[in-house]
Order: structure tokens, then C-alpha cells, then sequence
């Protein structure tokens, strides 16, 4: 029988990514889904990989799932990507915690509960921190975003789960083919459109999804990680850079940038999303992965698009 890993909310990118890199390793993996008769991972073919029904809040059938599980990996939590209204602040910070909480309650179930729980967060926590660098050591904000994280990792703290060890990855932008923020940045670019974005000067820490997946994999395998990681490279650029940088790897030329009230505007009517998502960042380092020796194989940007768009 092959390690099972129980992906909480993994049928989105980042959890597709995962998947299918523990199913390379001989592991079984089980996704946790509200929509498991339509999760695109599970394929034609018979796979390893199962697709079970929750609701992110409350407990079910698929707490057995978790009972002898080498590992839980949450993944939950709503996008984003939206017109930050009072509803979708409300559900960006309930589909965190609760997701957290129900975990926690299964948990307490389980006769064999997981070694290890990996927690996906954000390094919005730090907020729009200008030019100051960011480890994980450095203070949160108080904004939105950032009271989120903070809620989304006290959650996860008080879970009384002793036989289980906690990772929690603070997760910035992972870039890799068919998902995540990459796809929509690379249209805009082929389109002649993939300009700096506001003053340009907002920092951006990415990640290859190859490097996030490896962190992943030894969430789960390593030990001696424990705690609170920021994930991302050790190299974050300005917009202006990664822009310069995208358009590069994609063979456009220069492009106009797209001013402030541009973006806003284009944000709030046109893409129905927050336009703080572009326009602001932080420029966060990954010190705890460096002093326990994780090897970055894509830390810097240019050669990280390039492989992601021409390997």
C-alpha cells in the first residue's frame, strides 16, 4: 500500500501541481473537494488519486480519510482574486479558518492521525511593506490580507493535535504552466499589454512550481521542519523587473505601463477583482529554508520563465 497524502481543497493549481508529483513518487493521494464528480484531476484511467466529497466547515465521511494518512496538506481557502466586498472578505477569512478547525476536528478522530500537517498561508501577512525585507521574523501588518493570515495561522495553532507535526508555508506568487496568476500576466503580455504596473516599484516574491513542490515533498519527509517557512524565492524583484522579465522570456517588446487610476479602474469594472493585489507586495526572503539548507533550483527569475515557458 503506497503513503497516502490527504490534500485538503487540492483541486486547484497548487494542489494539481502536488498531485501529480506525489503520484510520481508512488504515493497515493486524496483530494478533498466540495465538487468531486467534477475535479479535473481525477482522469480516464484508472490513478491513485481520489476525489472526496466536504464542505470545509463541518465533519463527514471523509474524516476516515485521514486516519492513517502519512500527511495532510490544506490547501483551502476561497481566492482572492475578487472585488473585495464585505460578503468576499467574510468568506476569504471563514473558508481559512474553518477549513482549519474541521481539520483539526477530524483529527482528534483518527486512532492513527497524520505525523504531519503542512498548512498553505500567505505571505500577506506582512502587508505592503515597501522596501523592507521580510523574513519570518518580521512583524504582520494590520490590513485586510494580513489579518486574514494572521487568523488563518492562530487557527492552525490551536489545534490540539500532539502526534502531528505543523508546517506552515507562507506561499507567494508560484509560477508554473497552466494555473495560478502566470497565465492570466502572460496573455496580457502577448497582447502587447505586459507593462510596468502602477510606479512599478512594489516587490514581488515568486516561486518556481518545481521549488514549491520540492518544499512540499520535504514538509512532509523532513523532520526537522516545523513552524512557520516563508516560500519564495530568495531573489524578489519590482514589478517593473518581473514585467521586463516576462516579456523577455515571451519575446515582446517594450510595453506601455499601466498608471494607478488605470488599474483601478480596469481592476473594479473590467476584471472584477482588487486592484491592491497588483499594486501593492512585499519583498520577503525564505531565511529559515536557507539555514536549513534548501536548495533552490530555479532562484532566479529570468531562467525560471524560460524553463517555465520553453521547457
Amino acid at each position: 500500500m503506497p503513503n497516502k497524502a490527504v490534500l485538503a481543497g487540492g483541486s486547484g493549481f497548487l494542489g494539481a501541481s502536488l498531485a501529480r508529483r506525489l503520484l510520481a513518487s508512488g504515493w497515493e493521494a486524496v483530494v478533498l473537494t466540495r465538487h468531486p464528480a467534477v475535479c479535473h484531476l481525477i482522469g480516464d484511467k484508472p490513478e491513485p488519486i481520489r476525489a472526496v466529497a466536504w464542505d470545509g466547515r463541518t465533519a463527514g465521511e471523509w474524516c476516515r480519510e485521514l486516519d492513517g494518512a502519512a500527511a495532510l496538506v490544506n490547501l483551502t481557502g476561497r481566492s482572492v482574486d475578487c472585488v473585495h466586498t464585505p460578503e468576499n472578505q467574510r468568506l476569504i477569512l471563514e473558508s481559512r479558518v474553518d477549513s482549519v478547525r474541521a481539520l483539526g476536528a477530524a483529527l482528534a478522530r483518527c486512532a492513527r492521525p497524520p505525523p504531519v500537517w503542512v498548512q498553505c498561508a500567505s505571505l500577506a501577512l506582512y502587508g505592503d511593506a515597501g522596501d523592507r525585507i521580510c523574513d519570518e521574523h518580521a512583524p504582520g501588518a494590520d490590513d485586510f490580507s494580513a489579518q486574514v493570515c494572521r487568523r488563518w495561522e492562530a487557527a492552525l495553532a490551536e489545534v490540539d493535535a500532539p502526534a502531528t507535526r505543523k508546517v506552515v508555508l507562507r506561499i507567494g506568487l508560484v509560477l508554473g504552466p497552466g494555473g495560478g496568476a502566470l497565465g492570466p500576466l502572460a496573455k496580457l503580455a502577448r497582447w502587447f499589454l505586459g507593462g510596468t504596473v502602477g510606479s512599478g516599484r512594489q516587490w514581488l516574491s515568486w516561486l518556481h512550481h518545481d521549488d514549491m513542490n520540492e518544499l512540499f515533498r520535504q514538509a512532509i519527509a523532513e523532520s526537522g521542519l516545523h513552524g512557520a517557512y516563508n516560500a519564495c524565492s530568495p531573489q524578489p524583484v519590482t514589478n517593473a523587473e518581473f514585467m521586463r522579465a516576462l516579456r523577455g522570456a515571451l519575446g515582446r517588446p517594450w510595453s506601455p505601463p499601466a498608471p494607478e487610476w488605470a488599474v483601478r479602474f480596469g481592476a473594479r469594472f473590467l476584471l472584477r477583482t482588487d486592484a491592491d493585489l497588483a499594486l501593492t507586495g512585499r519583498r520577503c526572503v525564505p531565511r529559515r529554508l536557507e539555514a536549513q539548507g534548501f536548495a533552490f533550483r530555479h532562484p532566479e527569475l529570468r531562467p525560471a520563465l524560460r524553463d517555465i515557458f520553453n521547457g
